[in-house]
């Protein structure tokens, strides 16, 4: 996705369920992402996934729930 579209982004850092359309999670600190809804996705359920401060993952997200950490998520 051209990061020109970028539309701003959602700050998350609580547990709580966070829905919208995002094309990248950025942890800007070690995360672990609980859950979350990917339009794009195949595969094995996206859940429990841990990520690293400075990873980002990258597709159509449409909700996202952490169980720790923080992440930037980038609106579509």
């Amino acid at each position: 996705m051209d990061r020109a579209y970028s539309l701003g982004f959602e700050y998350i850092s609580d547990t709580n369920a966070h829905t919208g359309r995002f094309w990248q999670l950025y942890a800007v600190a070690d995360a672990v992402i609980d859950s979350a809804v990917i339009a794009n996705q195949t595969g094995n359920t996206f859940t429990s996934v841990p990520l690293k401060a400075g990873d980002s993952i990258m597709g159509v997200f449409t909700s996202v729930t952490l169980a720790s950490g923080k992440v930037v998520a980038y609106k579509v």
